[in-house]
């Protein structure tokens, strides 16, 4: 049973990280994605029994926030010493959610490119930023963000970033940004790639569109009657948490293609993630801990 929580955050290297005990919250950046995760991975090994059939290894990864693509887990999964049973991943402030359905996404960095000219004098040209602003809105309009019972599936398309143009009064030679399509359903992730790619084939004649890939992340889940879904729900019962059964992106994502099944649990309760305000509440620390190691013990016993 693979237990795995990553050691980097969303923050630039020039953030300072560092925790502020405030009444009984810690504050800081990435004090609960994933800070106390990556914490509670030191004292995991002394609250498990050392006699059961199956190893536990407790992994620190790379590579989950970010741009960084999974690449620590990928790497683990791709050539582990031993068949992996299970993955559980950490989620610092998850406490009280099972995580079953991992978010898949695509991610691109799609750059226009054209010949510009003068605002005034040329302009009949096509301007890169302009056809780059038609591409984001058509593509913000194939979002279906609110998930209902027997709707369609939830799929999400986020622009983080933007850039291009060379003057106020130039028409633009080149425009780029990055581009985030997010589903929990992998027939909804692969459709609404299709007509992403669909929409940026449509430039102007004398443009040149540019998509290059820059992440992507396999969407899929767990049965909720699985072994490892129920005995983590069962133990939060037991603790007097009542569990929600919800959908994220994380290192659990890593193990659904390869038909492991994975799922993500959390230490404590908090807020304010990927902020530099992030927090995260003291008190059900060791509760959570509990938990977890009570959910590894309890899947020693189970078969599947």
């Amino acid at each position: 049973v693979l237990v795995c929580a990553h050691l980097d955050t969303v923050f630039s290297p020039e953030v300072r990280h560092g925790v502020t005990r405030v009444d009984g919250r810690l504050e800081g950046p990435g004090v609960g994605d994933d800070t106390v995760a990556v914490s509670s991975l030191a004292a995991l090994d002394s609250l498990l029994p050392h006699h059961g059939r199956h190893p536990v290894w407790i992994v620190a990864t790379r590579g989950e926030e970010g741009l960084g693509n999974l690449a620590g887990v990928r790497a683990l999964l791709d050539d582990p010493p031993a068949p992996v049973r299970a993955l559980i991943a950490l989620e610092g402030n998850y406490l009280g959610r099972v995580n079953l359905t991992g978010v898949g996404s695509v991610r691109w960095q799609v750059t226009v490119t054209g010949p510009g000219g003068h605002a005034w004098e040329e302009a009949g040209q096509p301007s890169a930023v302009h056809v780059a602003a038609g591409f984001i809105t058509r593509l913000a309009a194939l979002a279906t963000p609110a998930q209902t019972t027997g709707g369609p599936p939830k799929v999400t398309v986020n622009v983080g970033q933007v850039a291009g143009g060379e003057s106020v009064n130039s028409r633009a030679q080149r425009a780029e940004f990055l581009v985030d399509l997010r589903s929990g359903d992998a027939a909804a992730l692969h459709a609404l790639r299709d007509a992403a790619t669909g929409i940026l084939h449509s430039a102007p004649e004398s443009m040149q569109v540019t998509v290059r890939a820059i992440g992507e992340r396999p969407a899929g889940a767990l049965d909720p009657a699985h072994p490892l879904a129920t005995v983590a729900a069962d133990v939060l019962r037991d603790n007097g948490i009542s569990p929600r059964l919800t959908a994220a992106s994380t290192d659990a994502n890593a193990a659904y293609p390869l038909g492991i099944p994975a799922l993500t649990l959390g230490i404590t309760t908090g807020g304010g993630t990927h902020t530099e305000q992030e927090w995260i509440d003291i008190e059900p620390v060791p509760a959570g801990l509990a938990a977890l190691a009570t959910t590894i013990a309890r899947l020693d016993e189970q078969e599947w």
